[in-house]
């Protein structure tokens, strides 16, 4: 079962058409949540985030959209789908509805929740070995709506089909300044002794949830310090570890780039503190 607006309807639903603006022009936001037996990780975050981000896109935010009604209505939906006593994967999506071309007729807008299991309920150490190129062929441009977690994802769709291609299991974006922005599916950070880097917002990567859980973390331990620097390409065969964030695999250690072989000690460290915070979230 899906959910529109705030009605269950069955997956294969015809709940939009042609004239969707999501579709037609990229126009909608979304966030992907993890949830654990009816719990929502790092909610709060997720939904302020969203908040932001519409008001950023001159969406109208219905007076009803409080944290409460969303995480009611994403509820509604894990049972309906009989997943309250699983690990689940949810998307909820916001588009503006339809009407105009370029230029909206209107700000309002519609939602969409969607449920679907995932196997770990808590985060694990993922010891597969993960490696990770460059890809070049086109650039993220640093700004505030790089930043947004948006249905504009073209340079990450090429990426991931450059990976497959290459038998590579991840690619690193650049901006136009050639600095490393993330990954094709997060964050990313590099570890080189006890400092931390991850690249700024301002560089142009995603304002991630779990980046900013790991910006805690790490903000709040004595054995490391973060910076959030530019990373250029160079840095990276010169790190100790890289590893690459987001909210459904938590922390995923790279294993190579190029020839460079990389450690997984202080991304298992993290990951340790990381399910300690996220069952108080």
């Amino acid at each position: 079962m899906i959910n529109f607006n705030g009605t269950l309807l069955e997956k294969d639903a015809q709940y939009f058409n042609v004239a969707n603006r999501g579709l037609r022009y990229g126009d909608a936001l979304y966030e992907t949540i993890r949830v654990v037996n009816g719990k929502l990780f790092f909610w709060e975050d997720h939904y302020l985030r969203l908040m932001a981000s519409m008001r950023i896109m001159r969406m109208d935010i219905p007076m009803h959209f409080t944290m409460e009604y969303l995480e009611n209505e994403i509820q509604k939906t894990i049972n309906s789908n009989k997943l309250q006593e699983s690990a689940t994967r949810v998307r909820l999506t916001v588009y503006r509805n339809d009407g105009g071309f370029y230029t909206p007729e209107i700000n309002t807008i519609s939602c969409v929740i969607e449920a679907n299991e995932i196997s770990n309920v808590f985060y694990e150490k993922l010891d597969s070995k993960h490696e990770v190129a460059l890809f070049k062929d086109h650039w993220v441009n640093p700004g505030l709506l790089s930043t947004l977690k948006t249905n504009n994802k073209l340079i990450h769709v090429l990426a991931g089909i450059y990976a497959k291609e290459n038998n590579y299991d991840n690619c690193l974006l650049l901006n136009q300044q050639k600095n490393v922005v993330e990954a094709v599916n997060g964050n990313i950070f590099l570890v080189k002794g006890s400092i931390i880097k991850t690249p700024p917002l301002t560089d142009g990567c995603l304002n991630g949830i779990l980046r900013k859980q790991i910006l805690r973390i790490i903000d709040k331990t004595k054995d490391y310090d973060i910076e959030e620097v530019s990373i250029s390409p160079f840095e990276l065969q010169k790190a100790d570890e890289l590893f690459i964030t987001n909210v459904i695999i938590g922390i995923q250690s790279v294993y190579k780039y190029r020839k460079k072989l990389y450690a997984s000690k202080v991304g298992g460290e993290l990951l340790g503190k990381l399910n300690a915070i996220a069952r108080f979230s």
